[in-house]
């Protein structure tokens, strides 16, 4: 996580309480439009990615594969997660933002 703008933006967005995480709030956030952006752990299953890319393309939410999902809990201040949402617009550009001007995670 040191040095990584998008994580330490996705913590940022966590300490503000601005995150969703695990499959169920996630899919409940995409439902509702609150979801301004998901990230999906790198090592999640491939049933897993395809359907929260589905779900993201369907609801029109940006949908990244991001680090592992060790990471991802860590940069939110939780264990292991698979898949996180940033609820607020400003700052799930910030970590958009971040993310197209990094090669540490893949669209």
């Amino acid at each position: 996580m040191k040095g990584n703008k998008a994580l330490s933006m996705l913590s940022l967005a966590a300490k503000a309480g601005k995150i969703k995480s695990g499959g169920f709030l996630v899919e409940k956030a995409l439902q509702d439009y609150s979801a301004q952006l998901v990230l999906v752990a790198k090592d999640a299953s491939d049933n897993t990615k395809k359907k929260f890319i589905q779900k993201c393309e369907f609801y029109n939410a940006p949908c990244f594969i991001s680090v592992d999902s060790t990471m991802l809990g860590k940069s939110i201040g939780k264990e292991a997660r698979v898949v996180v949402a940033v609820t607020d617009a400003g700052l799930a550009k910030q970590v958009i933002d971040a993310i197209n001007s990094s090669k540490d995670l893949e669209v």
